[in-house]
């Protein structure tokens, strides 16, 4: 019998699901992803150290949602880009439409996370190994503003695009 620490990831079952969930529902499924050295995307949208990418079926071709890697074709300002993403370096996957997926947490490689020269606002991992969790969440959602501060529940809720919050 198989232990926990043996198992097989389940990151890259769980994005597959999410991405069936999301193409059965008509929904646009995007992820989000660490753009570090390991992955191959257009670093000219990279932005914070992070990319948002569509992999619905409309927006890419040959997609590859693997155990490893996800591998696909896609056109960037008309151009066509070969994009390679190890399933690790995913941050999320969710609706374009609603904001509704799943999270994950990154492991960041010990080395950089020791390193002097790492970025100052990077926090490095806690002792345990344990990692902050993260959370889908949109702003400007219901029951409280961008500052945190709560918002009126009679008026409606503002439609942004949905962003990852570290939540403690």
């Amino acid at each position: 019998m198989m232990n926990a620490i043996e198992a097989t990831s389940s990151r890259p079952y769980l994005i597959r699901a999410l991405h069936e969930w999301c193409t059965d529902n008509g929904l646009t499924p995007l992820i989000a992803v660490l753009a570090d050295d390991t992955v191959r995307v257009p670093r000219e949208y990279v932005q914070n150290g992070e990319i948002v990418l569509n992999i619905g079926f409309d927006a890419t071709n040959a997609l590859k949602l693997g155990n490893e890697f996800i591998e696909f074709q896609a056109r960037f300002a008309g151009v066509p880009r070969e994009i390679i993403i190890p399933v690790d370096r995913v941050l999320a996957i969710y609706a374009r439409e609603n904001g509704q997926g799943m999270a994950f947490p990154v492991s960041v490689p010990n080395s950089a996370a020791e390193s002097p020269a790492a970025a100052p606002d990077q926090a490095a991992e806690p002792a345990s190994g344990a990692r902050n969790p993260i959370q889908l969440v949109p702003q400007g959602s219901v029951g409280d503003d961008d500052d945190g501060t709560p918002t009126d529940p009679s008026s409606p809720p503002k439609r942004k695009r949905p962003t990852l919050k570290v939540v403690k």
